[in-house]
């Protein structure tokens, strides 16, 4: 029996050491280390090293090395997806041989969007489910849930990950969809599954199979609560794709984002609503995102602390609702509130309008929410971020049919930001008559037809427009203070006026 040693391995980052350590000298993390048994290296080189050849060496033809010129690089091969979402994020479908690595919290819905896509494609494929979480017989009440009933739809219960590579190299399957690689294991491995060197070696093995055969597959990772994907980063960098499926279950929202993309932009991202029969795709998102705010474009007011920012996320605009609430607090030190928006970034805009605008919201509680779920770190919410601050501080409102797009500098600048006519076109689509845009992007080539387009180039500029009733008076600075003087008093008046 071969001699075993004992190794510990940071589940983070698969650093390896020979004793335990409370914190990782390569990634930094706490309390990550795992114990594993390794066998010794001569055994480990006639045994598992023989075996991965045996099973995932791809034929000594396919390691010529060939000129540039006689690459074939035609992608008519691409398996539609039936989700035009799906496939836009992928960059225009499944890529034969590719592996893709979809990861998101439990309950998310991965299960159910894998299967619809198993649904689409057994229509002229035929696709391999390796389960290793669930049943054979669970996996056929979900499919029948969703009504995949197709014999082209192949299900194997195995948590082997040997035994599943032979299943991939022995059938004529197109698309294989292993659910998860956390689960699976490699029988030559001490140490349980779902730890850094089963999760490694058991992948290495899939992808081998998987390029061998030009299978397209599908990999499901967890996610840890810190929200990262689970098992070591070196995962990520093995694999052609990352998808990452966000979502709250308690909402219907679920969003879909490429990470990484070896055959496509990572800037796209698909939205779908989950219902009772499974993940539907949302045609407009915008309308989804703003709710009951369209209803109120045509109208005189808008509740005071709203505005609508224009985002920009791959090919496509999303319009959202910001929602923001000062109010007076008794304690010492005012809280900074944000859902869906960088809080950093919030400290800053908050900085900005106290010093530039008047606004004296060092002593008040500010709140900032997104309204839908999404989490939209573009820099061109910051001026529509801002009048919603504004707004709720003034306990005023703007026209409903004001979009705001444009990035606010340090000094109460506004600067121009990316895509901004294609993010106007959006908004006039739906119905937004008005737009607060950045000077410095004026003019546009191909400006919407209807819309009144208002360049502006300061944060006080920008609130004088939303809101023409109030002037708005920049605070002077401390250099131009006399001592005694009214203008240092300046903190505690107001320096707008109504």
């Amino acid at each position: 029996m071969a001699k075993a040693k004992s190794r510990w391995v940071c589940q983070q980052c698969g650093f390896q050491t020979s004793r335990s350590m409370g914190r990782c000298t390569e990634c930094g993390n706490w309390n990550s280390f795992v114990e594993e048994l390794a066998p010794e290296d001569d055994v480990a080189k006639k045994g598992f090293a023989a075996r991965l050849s045996n099973v995932s060496a791809a034929p000594s033809t396919a390691n010529k090395a060939l000129p540039l010129s006689e690459i074939n690089t035609e992608e008519s091969g691409r398996l539609a997806t039936g989700m035009v979402g799906l496939d836009e994020v992928l960059g225009g479908g499944l890529m034969p041989g590719s592996v893709i690595l979809i990861a998101g919290d439990p309950g998310v819905g991965k299960s159910t969007l894998l299967m619809q896509v198993a649904k689409n494609l057994s229509k002229h494929s035929q696709i391999l489910y390796i389960t290793g979480e669930e049943s054979a017989a669970q996996v056929r009440i979900r499919a029948g849930r969703l009504g995949v009933d197709s014999d082209n739809v192949l299900v194997a219960s195995e948590q082997n990950v040997v035994n599943a590579a032979e299943m991939m190299l022995s059938s004529d399957a197109a698309v294989c969809v292993v659910d998860s690689v956390q689960s699976v294991y490699h029988p030559e491995i001490a140490s349980a599954a779902g730890s850094v060197s089963q999760v490694r070696e058991g992948t290495q093995l899939l992808i081998h199979a998987a390029k061998r055969k030009n299978i397209a597959t599908i990999l499901v990772g967890h996610v840890t609560k810190e929200g990262t994907i689970a098992g070591p980063r070196v995962l990520e960098h093995m694999v052609d794709v990352v998808l990452q499926f966000e979502g709250d279950r308690t909402r219907q929202l679920r969003i879909l984002r490429a990470v990484k993309n070896r055959f496509g932009s990572t800037a796209e991202l698909a939205i779908f609503s989950m219902s009772e029969d499974g993940l539907k795709e949302v045609d407009n998102p915008s309308a989804l995102f703003l709710g009951d705010r369209l209803s109120k474009v045509g109208q005189k007011q808008a509740p005071s602390g709203t505005a609508v920012i224009a985002g920009g996320e791959g090919s496509r605009s999303l319009l959202l609702e910001v929602q923001a609430l000062t109010v007076s607090t008794p304690n010492p030190s005012p809280r900074r509130v944000v859902n869906g928006w960088d809080y950093n970034r919030l400290l800053q805009l908050v900085a900005v309008l106290d010093k530039r605008s008047g606004l004296h919201l060092a002593r008040l509680d500010v709140y900032v929410n997104i309204v839908g779920g999404l989490d939209f770190s573009d820099p061109a919410g910051d001026l529509g971020i801002a009048l919603a601050i504004a707004t709720s501080f003034l306990d005023r409102s703007i026209d409903p049919g004001l979009v705001a797009v444009g990035e606010v500098g340090l000094t109460g600048e506004i600067r121009p930001v990316l895509n901004l006519g294609q993010r106007l076109k959006e908004a006039s689509r739906l119905g937004f008559k008005k737009a607060l845009v950045p000077k410095a992007s004026l003019p546009l080539n191909s400006a919407p037809k209807g819309m009144e387009i208002i360049g502006v180039e300061t944060i006080s500029e920008a609130l004088q427009k939303a809101m023409p009733n109030i002037n708005f008076v920049k605070k002077p600075d401390s250099t131009e203070r006399a001592p005694g003087s009214r203008a240092e008093n300046l903190e505690d008046e107001s320096v707008f006026s109504i």
